[in-house]
């Protein structure tokens, strides 16, 4: 089981969203849990708030360190009661490592995770020195971090045991091997003039298999050629680069 603690000024948001689909049916069967933390549970004023102007100046509001900190170590110690040690902390901002498939299964290994999510302007100095993870979505800004904390949840969850219905799609799917995915197909064998690959009919398990491979290579060297960067490739591989360059 994953346990997330997700803190979060929303949190009937990120709980309604975490109720639904696979991640609903994940939370009811016990394989992964969900607890949500409002930093504002920590306010000290009358008015409970968790922001103010930034010192030395400039636009925006600046996330206090004192409510986060505070609701960072309430999940601590709701992992403990659970028999836990401390969750890894995860701050969501734009300033963060970018999300991959190989951090993903990093996180995917830890028992519990807290996940930070950041609004306003941006985060306290001093509650970011208490976190042990940073990680963006990519470069681009968002209102906060209510969705790359969701985004995160899933792509960690799917990989839990149990979670999936089919356990080898976890395998085959774009980035699983350092590759996109390649096509996919389903009925009618023909729709608006296009057909299905005749490959994909012919029942030769082997082929099949041998012409999703390709298919992979090739559409990962046309639309993310990084993503061969340092890759070292096979046989079959160097043979599929000459066709595609």
């Amino acid at each position: 089981m994953i346990r997330y603690y997700v803190v979060t000024v929303f949190p009937e948001l990120v709980a309604r969203f975490c109720d639904e689909g696979l991640l609903g049916r994940a939370q009811r069967g016990s394989l992964v849990s969900l607890a949500t933390i409002n930093p504002r549970e920590f306010a000290h004023d009358k008015h409970r708030s968790i922001d103010d102007t930034p010192y030395g100046g400039g636009s925006g509001m600046v996330m206090q360190p004192g409510p986060l900190v505070e609701a960072m170590e309430r999940a601590d110690a709701l992992e403990a009661a659970q028999g836990g040690s401390r969750p890894t902390r995860v701050l969501l901002t734009p300033q963060g490592e970018p999300l991959t498939q190989a951090i993903v299964r990093a996180l995917a290994e830890r028992p519990a995770m807290t996940l930070v999510c950041g609004r306003y302007e941006g985060v306290d100095e001093r509650a970011r020195a208490e976190v042990d993870v940073e990680i963006s979505l990519g470069d681009f800004v968002l209102m906060g971090g209510e969705i790359a904390a969701l985004a995160l949840i899933e792509a960690t969850a799917r990989l839990a045991p149990g979670v999936l219905g089919n356990p080898e799609s976890v395998e085959e799917e774009s980035h699983a091997r350092g590759l996109l995915e390649y096509p996919h197909y389903t009925r009618p064998v023909e729709f608006r003039g296009r057909t299905v690959p005749d490959v994909l009919l012919s029942g030769d398990h082997a082929r099949i298999a041998r012409w999703r491979r390709r298919e992979a290579f090739l559409r990962t060297l046309r639309r993310r050629p990084d993503l061969l960067q340092g890759r070292e490739l096979s046989d079959e591989e160097r043979g599929w680069l000459e066709e595609g360059t």
